[in-house]
């Protein structure tokens, strides 16, 4: 069930963890979004304010410049040549700034005023189009006949000598029917609007890092807490397990050193009884009798053979040796007598604590060194074999070594039922079991068990 639990718990993680992902994706994607639309309305307001910026200061230059002619304006007759040059001369003088000045042009396009490109004084420039196929002179010619207005086109900008993008206010002069204006390079407005987009895009970006930053450290947190409560809940389960175990293993030795009890000191009794009386009765019998004494016998022989099989049975299911004599001499007989039938060289060394075991721990620490001990009489072919026992801090260990031929661990050649059994009953206690073989190199078993 274990791994059922775990997977469920797994799957139930993920199930919190990915509703979670896929809102807070949704939610950033459709903040970013949001964020993006809003950035460029404010880059557009922004930049619209900019250039709104820029046509009052044009207008206020061109309020100044009508300003400045207006009294030879006002003076000027018709065809008046001298005023028409007086009038040229002073927007000719007129500058501001490194690119700023007026220009102007008569009714059929042809410049008359230009400051920084005097060459084009004298042409006729009605029908000259932009880098964008702007017809920028007929444009500002409309819009000063319309009452004036503001033009955007490609020029070249004096400072820069490349052509750059500008903005132009014009008005008429109804007296001379010319049309007069100025403009402002308006490039940096286009830097500046690069530079606010691009802040916007770096915060827009560093609010998207940010919050996978967080996503992440939440779906951490959530791993972790998630794996928390997994191994809280795991290893409560297991304590509760190794206490259910325990519980089980300790009321199995009870009922089986009772039942051992019940058949060595009653059944067991009871057929010895019956045994001495056939003999009794047997020796009654006349001489001549020999066909009824024949069949005592066999009776006597068969009853002593079940006295046997019980009291291989009562110590098969707990060893009378080790209720009365405790652990320590029952493995010492049990030694002895294995080494006395065989003739293999035991080393023994039993360094139990003065209190005794718990009787879990002690019939399984007997058990497992019986299976063992068999193990090396049936299989080993051993001359020498060890049995330890020690104490080591809150653990006892079992090591049983012989020298024997040994056998392959590998995972192809499995474990017999002897091995099984012991692992088995030591991991039923929740023990630490080891078995270490190579064929030719002997084999050593370590079985250890926690006494808290």
């Amino acid at each position: 069930m274990k791994p059922v639990v775990t997977s469920l718990k797994a799957k139930m993680l993920l199930l919190s963890i990915i509703p979670l992902i896929i809102v807070t994706v949704a939610i950033t994607l459709i903040s970013l979004n949001q964020a993006r639309l809003l950035s460029e309305q404010e880059i557009q307001t922004f930049e619209e304010n900019l250039l709104a910026s820029k046509r009052k200061e044009l207008q206020h230059y061109v309020d100044l410049a009508m300003t400045s002619i207006a009294h030879v304006v006002a003076e000027a007759g018709p065809a008046d040549r001298a005023a028409e040059a007086e009038v040229k001369r002073i927007l000719h003088s007129l500058t501001y700034g490194d690119d700023g000045y007026f220009f102007v042009y008569d009714a059929k396009g042809v410049s008359l005023v230009h400051p920084v490109q005097p060459e084009l004084v004298g042409q006729n420039l009605f029908g000259m189009q932009d880098y964008n196929g702007n017809y920028v002179i007929q444009n500002l010619l409309r819009l000063a006949q319309d009452g004036g207005g503001y033009h955007r086109y490609i020029w070249s900008k004096p400072s820069k000598g490349g052509l750059e993008d500008k903005l132009s206010y014009v008005v008429q002069i109804p007296k001379f029917n010319w049309m007069m204006g100025t403009g402002l390079y308006i490039d940096d407005i286009a830097k500046e609007v690069a530079i606010t987009r691009q802040k916007v895009t770096h915060n827009i970006r560093n609010t998207f890092f940010t919050v996978v930053a967080i996503l992440a450290a939440t779906v951490v947190v959530i791993a972790l807490l998630g794996l928390g409560l997994n191994v809280h809940a795991s290893q409560l389960a297991d304590t509760r397990l190794r206490e259910v175990a325990h519980r089980y293993v300790q009321f199995q030795v009870s009922q089986r050193r009772n039942f051992a009890r019940e058949l060595h000191d009653g059944i067991n009794q009871l057929m010895v009884s019956v045994k001495f009386r056939i003999e009794l009765a047997r020796d009654k019998l006349q001489p001549d009798d020999i066909k009824a004494r024949a069949e005592l016998d066999r009776g006597s022989e068969v009853l002593n053979q079940a006295i046997q099989e019980v009291r291989r049975i009562s110590h098969d299911l707990r060893p009378i040796q080790l209720d009365d004599l405790g652990l320590e001499p029952a493995l010492r007989s049990m030694i002895a007598e294995l080494s006395e039938r065989t003739g293999i060289a035991m080393q023994v060394g039993l360094a139990l604590p003065q209190q005794r075991l718990p009787d879990d721990i002690e019939i399984t620490l007997y058990r497992v060194a019986q299976e063992a001990l068999m193990n090396i009489d049936r299989h080993a072919k051993a001359t020498q074999a060890s049995v330890h026992i020690w104490q080591e801090e809150r653990f006892i260990w079992l090591e049983v070594r012989d020298n024997g031929r040994g056998f392959n661990l590998s995972a192809d050649t499995g474990e017999g039922i002897g091995l099984l059994n012991m692992r088995e009953r030591t991991e039923l206690l929740s023990g630490q079991f080891s078995l270490r073989s190579k064929p030719g190199s002997g084999t050593r078993l370590r079985v250890g068990f926690s006494l808290i």
